[in-house]
C-alpha cells in the first residue's frame, strides 16, 4: 500500500487567515490559547491510528508552549517549520522573511536536538513572485518546502505546477524540494484532497476517491494537512460574516471521526520518510532520538 504524508500545521485558531479575516473589525481583541489541548488531541488520535506525521510548528507556538513542541518529538513524530509569525511571505521582504523562518528554525532545533529540515509558508504563501525565498530557506538550511497547492483558489494556488515532489530550486550542489499538497487530476483539471477546509466542506468520499486514484492510477504518494484547531469544536466563536464563519467553523464537530476513518482506510506517514524512501533525500536524525 501507497505511504502518504500526514502533515499537521500547528498553529491557534486565531492565526487562521479566515479567522483573522472575520474577526478584523473586532480590533485587537485577545482571543485565549487553545494550542496544548488540541495538540494534546491530536497526538491522542494519532497514537490510537499507530500513524507519525509531520509537524509544521510555529515558532510563537513554539516559544510560548515548549512542551508542545517536545511532546510532537518524544512521540517520533518530524518537526518541521511554519515560520515564526504567522504572516503570509508575499507581505514580507526577503530581509524580514529570512529573519522570520531562522528565528522559528533555531527555536525550534533548540528544543528537539535534530535539524529541522522542512518548512511551510503561512497560508500557501509562497508564488512565482516569491521565488526568492527558495535561496533564502536553502541557505537556513532547509532540505525540502510544502508550500504549494496546485490549485484555483481565492487566495493560493498554482494550478499549473507539478503536483508530486520535485526540484523546486537548485544553485550548485545546493537544491530544494518541493512537496505540494495533494491533488487529484479528473478532465485535465486539478482537485484538491489534500486535506485543510476542503476536507471538511466536501464530503468524505471526495477525499477517498482521490487518494485512491493518486495511489493507485499514479502510484505517487498524497500530502495532507490539517490543523489542531480543526478537531476542537469548542473554540470560541465571535461574531463574524457567515461566510468566513462557514468556512473556518464548518465540519469541526465530526472533524475527528472524518480523520479516524481516513487514517484506518490509508497508510500515512512524515514527509522525510516518504522523501528517503523515494531516494529525495538522505536518512537525517529524528527528534525523538535526541529529546529526552
Amino acid at each position: 500500500m501507497q505511504l502518504n504524508v500526514l502533515s499537521i500545521d500547528v498553529e491557534e485558531y486565531y492565526h487562521a487567515e479566515i479567522f483573522r479575516a472575520g474577526t478584523r473589525r473586532l480590533g485587537r481583541r485577545v482571543f485565549a490559547s487553545r494550542v496544548e489541548q488540541n495538540v494534546a488531541r491530536t497526538l491522542a488520535l494519532l497514537r490510537r491510528h499507530d500513524t507519525l506525521a509531520t509537524f509544521f510548528v510555529l515558532g510563537e507556538v513554539a516559544a510560548g508552549h515548549p512542551s508542545v513542541v517536545r511532546a510532537i518529538a518524544r512521540e517520533g513524530h518530524e518537526i518541521a517549520c511554519h515560520g515564526h509569525r504567522h504572516e503570509s511571505v508575499h507581505h514580507q521582504r526577503p530581509a524580514e522573511f529570512c529573519a522570520d523562518v531562522r528565528r522559528a528554525k533555531a527555536q525550534l532545533e533548540d528544543l528537539v536536538g535534530v535539524p529541522v529540515i522542512g518548512y511551510r509558508a503561512p497560508n500557501f504563501s509562497i508564488g512565482r513572485a516569491q521565488s526568492w525565498a527558495y535561496p533564502i530557506l536553502v541557505d537556513a538550511g532547509f532540505r525540502y518546502d510544502s508550500s504549494l497547492y496546485p490549485i484555483r483558489h481565492d487566495r493560493y494556488g498554482q494550478p499549473g505546477a507539478p503536483r508530486f515532489p520535485y526540484e523546486i530550486w537548485r544553485r550548485g550542489s545546493a537544491a530544494l524540494l518541493e512537496f505540494p499538497i495533494g491533488t487529484a487530476r479528473v478532465l485535465n483539471v486539478n482537485l484538491p484532497i489534500g486535506g485543510g477546509g476542503f476536507f471538511r466542506l466536501l464530503p468524505f468520499a471526495w477525499t477517498r476517491f482521490g487518494i485512491e486514484r493518486v495511489n493507485r492510477r499514479e502510484q505517487q504518494p498524497v500530502m495532507f494537512y490539517f490543523h489542531p484547531w480543526e478537531l476542537d469544536p469548542h473554540q470560541p466563536r465571535p461574531p463574524m460574516p457567515w461566510r468566513h464563519r462557514l468556512r473556518h467553523y464548518v465540519g469541526i464537530d465530526k472533524e475527528v471521526a472524518r480523520l479516524s476513518r481516513l487514517l484506518t482506510r490509508f497508510r500515512f506517514g512524515t514527509a522525510r520518510d516518504v522523501l528517503q524512501r523515494r531516494a529525495f533525500l538522505e536518512p537525517t536524525p529524528r527528534p525523538h532520538e535526541a529529546v529526552a
